[in-house]
């Protein structure tokens, strides 16, 4: 049965679909020695199909695990600049890369996996899967610079970014540590929205992908996901339960949080 191409390479550990369209896109996939288009389709059990030259291999093993991705660690397989990347930290063998990514500086939740669908389910924006932070920020915020997080801002790049679901969870010396939802992932946005709205951001860590929770994982820990976890990414995103805390203007909107964050330590800048 004909599929595809970029289907195909997903289901066989290339990439997530869009990464595989890449690799369609520059030439480097062939089917019978010709250079595949997008949008061409093929069979995977009976087309000669290869990229970079080499036989396209079957479908692997479907493996997915959770990551706690530290500080200082770059959120990709390999890098050229020889820095420690996601892929370093998960000793499984086979094709196993990040589903999104997390600054250099950012750390919490990645999901690592060779399932090409799942990962252009969950990065895709049309899908809004929300993606839950932890962030601490160095000032105090007022209302209004909330209320500019949750109505959406322009960044200083002109992007617009969607209604983000924000309260503060507690204060932390001068700064505030704040539970921020998106359904986007544009480049470095959390940050950026600090920087036009006065609030400098610290620290950001990921705890929520989805239905996937980063739990009590600790830098560098992973696991592997249930059966009901990756059931659970699999749906369709649908309306979420309500995250935010409304505000008590007696209470200055600070609430005490359960989580237990430790005091941020410096770490190398990225170059993205």
């Amino acid at each position: 049965m004909k599929e595809r191409l970029q289907k195909i390479l997903a289901r066989a550990g290339y990439g997530s679909r869009r990464s595989c369209e890449e690799l369609i896109s520059a030439g480097r996939v062939r089917v019978y020695g010709q250079a595949a288009g997008l949008g061409d389709k093929a069979d995977a059990a009976r087309d000669q199909i290869t990229v970079d030259g080499r036989p396209v291999k079957e479908a692997e093993e479907l493996v997915y695990v959770a990551l706690y991705k530290p500080r200082g660690v770059i959120s990709t397989v390999t890098d050229p600049e020889l820095r420690t990347a996601v892929r370093d930290l998960v000793p499984v063998e086979g094709t196993l890369y990040p589903v999104g990514r997390l600054d250099f500086d950012s750390e919490g939740l990645i999901l690592m996996t060779n399932d090409g669908d799942l990962a252009n389910k969950l990065t895709h924006p049309r899908y809004e899967h929300e993606k839950e932070y932890r962030v601490l920020v160095a000032t105090h915020p007022d209302g209004e610079q909330l209320a500019k997080w949750r109505r959406g801002l322009v960044l200083e790049d002109g992007f617009k970014t969607a209604p983000a679901d924000v309260y503060v969870v507690s204060k932390y010396g001068k700064g505030a540590w704040l539970n921020v939802t998106l359904k986007e992932g544009y480049k470095r946005q959390i940050r950026e929205m600090g920087k036009v709205t006065g609030l400098p951001v610290v620290r950001i860590v990921r705890v929520r992908i989805g239905e996937l929770h980063l739990g009590n994982l600790k830098p560098k820990e992973w696991r592997y996901l249930t059966s009901q976890e990756v059931a659970a990414l699999k749906k369709p995103a649908g309306p979420q339960k309500p995250k935010s805390v409304p505000e008590n203007p007696k209470a200055s909107g600070y609430q005490k949080s359960k989580t237990s964050l430790r005091k941020p330590r410096a770490g190398r800048r990225d170059r993205d």
